[in-house]
C-alpha cells in the first residue's frame, strides 16, 4: 500500500524529512506558501546579488550528509562546502581581536594576545566538550515522549555533564577568567537566539562544534545547501508545491487526515508540519483541538530574540574585511538585557557581518559585494513600532559599522533590503518575530518541547527548531531522522527507516570526515 505523506513548509527540516520518507517507499507532497523553497533558511535574489535570508554558514555537515547517504547521495557532490580559516574574526568594542580558528596551536596563540593565562585552559575545553557531546549525541538523536525517557541509562550517565545549575557563561568561568575569552566561546547562544548569561551549560557544545569541526561557506550560500535538497527530493519523487499555502489542516475527530489549499481538500495518510510551530499551531489546528499547546499556552511560553536585518549589495569589494566578522559590544551584559526587555532597540548594540564575495565572488555582480548584517533585538511585544523606527536605526546600524573599518557604504549601496522582527512575523509568518523559535530553557527541552510525534494530535509530525531537538541547522536535520523513524514505524512503511539507513552509516567524504 503505498502511504501518501503531506508535508506543510518547504524548509530544511521538511525537505530533509521528505528525502527520508521518499526512500521508505511514501508517496511525499510538500505544500509552501512562499513562491520559494526554504523558508528562513532560503535566499534573496535581486539586481545580480544574492543573499541568504537566515543562517549563513554551515555547522556539523556530518547530519546532512548522513541523510544524503541514507538516500543513496553523497553530499560533498552535491555541495561545494569551503571549509573557513579563519572562521571568523571577533572583535572586542574594549579592545582586542581574535581571528577564530580551529587549528588548536594557533587559537590558544590568538586567546594569548588578550588573556596568556587563559590560553592554557583550551585543552581542557575541548576535552571536556568532547566528552559532554559523546554522551549528549545519543540523547540529541532519539524522541523524547515523556518523564520515562529521562530513566534511560544513557540519559543519567550524561547527566552530571550537564551542568544544570550552571549557565553557559557560569560554565566557561570553570576555564576562562577574561569575559572577552568566555564571549569567544558563549557568543553563539545567540544560534538559540539566547543569553549566555541564561543559556544552559549543555550549550558549551556550540562552540567547541566549530572549533572541533570547522566552519563552512557552501558556495552559492547555505540556500545552495536547501536548493540541493530539493533537487534530490524531487529526483525521488517528491512533489513540491511553491504557492501553495496550507488554509486548514483537515480533522477527522483529532486525527489529522489532510488539507485543504486553494486546489481544494486532499487527503493523507499522515501530515508533517515544518512551518513555524506556534504561529502554524494557531492558524491551522482549532484551539480546542489542542490539549497541552493551546493558544494560551502558547502566548505564556518563552521565545528567543529577533533579529534586525540589513542585506546590502554594495559596488566594489572589502578585502581587508573578514568572511565573518562578530562585533561584541563592550557592554554586552547591557545589551542583552535590552534585547531581552525588547522596549526599544539595542542602543549600542552588538552586530555580525558577513563579506561572502572575499570567499565567493559568485554571490554579487563583476566588481561588487555583499553585505549581511544581522543586530539582535527584542521579539515582537508591541513596544516598538518598527516601520517608524526602522529608518533611524539603519541609519544607527550604519554609523556603527565604522567600528569595523566600513567608513563610506552609504554611497555604494546598490541594493538594499531591511527586515525588523514586524517582517520576520508577517512575512516570513514566524511567531513574534523569534528568528530562532521557542527558548532552550530546561524547561523548554527534551520531552517539554513539543514532539516529534506531536502530542496533542493524531496524525501529525513536527520537524523543525520548534520541536526536539531543538533551533539550528544540524539540530533542525537531526529533528528530521528522529520525526521520519517515528513516522515509518508507525505507518508500518515497506522499506521502513531502519538504524543503518536512517543513521548514514558508511556515509562517504564530509560524513566520515567529521
Amino acid at each position: 500500500m503505498n502511504r501518501k505523506i503531506q508535508i506543510i513548509g518547504a524548509g530544511p527540516g521538511g525537505l530533509a524529512a521528505a528525502m527520508l520518507l521518499a526512500k521508505a517507499g511514501a508517496s511525499v507532497s510538500i505544500y509552501e506558501r512562499r513562491d520559494q523553497i526554504g523558508g528562513r533558511s532560503g535566499a534573496i535574489e535581486a539586481d545580480g546579488f544574492r543573499f541568504d535570508i537566515g543562517p549563513t554558514f554551515f555547522l556539523y555537515p556530518r547530519v546532512l550528509a548522513d541523510i544524503f547517504a541514507a538516500c543513496g547521495r553523497d553530499l560533498a557532490h552535491e555541495v561545494d562546502l569551503i571549509r573557513l580559516d579563519p572562521m571568523y574574526r571577533l572583535i572586542f568594542e574594549g579592545g582586542g581581536v581574535v581571528d577564530a580558528t580551529a587549528d588548536p596551536d594557533r587559537m590558544a596563540s590568538q586567546i594569548a594576545g588578550i588573556a596568556p593565562e587563559d590560553a592554557k585552559s583550551l585543552p581542557r575545553f575541548m576535552a571536556d566538550n568532547r566528552a559532554k557531546l559523546k554522551a549528549f549525541r545519543p540523547i540529541l538523536e532519539a524522541p523524547f515522549h515523556g518523564l520515562r525517557d529521562w530513566l534511560r541509562p544513557n540519559l543519567l550517565k550524561a547527566l552530571p555533564l550537564m551542568r544544570p545549575l550552571r549557565t553557559v557563561d557560569s560554565d566557561l568561568a570553570h576555564y576562562f577568567k577574561d569575559e572577552r575569552v568566555r564571549l569567544a566561546f558563549s557568543f553563539q547562544s545567540k544560534y538559540l537566539g539566547m543569553s549566555p548569561f541564561r543559556c544552559p551549560s549543555l550549550f558549551t557544545i556550540l562552540s567547541f562544534m566549530e572549533y572541533e569541526y570547522g566552519v563552512f561557506h557552501p558556495k552559492g550560500g547555505c540556500a545552495a545547501v536547501i536548493e540541493a535538497m530539493a533537487r534530490v527530493a524531487r529526483e525521488m519523487g517528491v512533489q513540491i508545491h511553491t504557492e501553495r499555502p496550507v488554509e486548514e489542516i483537515l480533522f477527522d475527530g483529532r486525527r489529522a487526515v489532510g488539507i485543504r489549499t486553494a486546489a481544494g481538500e486532499e487527503r493523507a495518510d499522515a501530515l508533517v508540519v515544518n512551518a513555524d510551530f506556534a504561529q502554524s499551531m494557531s492558524k491551522l489546528v482549532p484551539d480546542r483541538l489542542r490539549r497541552r499547546w493551546t493558544n494560551k499556552k502558547l502566548a505564556s511560553k518563552r521565545y528567543s530574540c529577533s533579529t534586525f536585518m540589513m542585506y546590502l549589495g554594495i559596488e566594489g569589494r572589502i578585502p581587508d574585511l573578514a568572511h565573518h566578522t562578530i562585533y561584541l559590544a563592550q557592554d554586552y551584559r547591557r545589551n542583552i538585557a535590552e534585547i531581552e526587555a525588547g522596549l526599544a532597540p539595542p542602543d549600542n548594540p552588538s552586530f555580525y557581518v558577513q563579506n561572502a564575495c572575499v570567499t565567493d565572488p559568485s554571490l554579487a555582480p563583476d566588481g561588487c559585494s555583499t553585505l549581511y548584517v544581522l543586530v539582535p533585538v527584542g521579539h515582537q511585544r508591541g513596544a516598538i513600532d518598527w516601520e517608524a523606527v526602522a529608518p533611524s536605526y539603519r541609519a544607527q546600524i550604519l554609523k556603527r559599522l565604522e567600528r569595523i573599518g566600513i567608513t563610506d557604504i552609504g554611497r555604494r549601496i546598490r541594493f538594499e533590503k531591511i527586515m525588523t522582527p514586524a517582517d520576520w512575523e508577517h512575512d516570513l509568518e514566524i511567531y513574534r518575530g523569534a528568528t530562532f523559535n521557542l527558548t532552550h530553557s530546561l524547561d523548554q527541552m527534551l520531552h517539554l518541547r513539543p514532539r516529534n510525534r506531536f502530542e496533542d494530535l493524531d496524525g501529525v509530525y513536527l520537524v523543525g527548531g520548534g520541536t526536539h531537538p531543538g533551533s539550528g541547522l544540524p539540530v533542525i536535520f537531526e529533528s528530521a531522522r528522529i520525526t521520519s523513524r517515528l513516522l515509518a514505524e508507525d505507518l508500518g512503511l515497506d522499506k521502513a527507516l531502519d538504524e543503518d539507513s536512517a543513521m548514514g552509516r558508511g556515509a562517504p567524504a564530509i560524513a566520515q570526515a567529521v
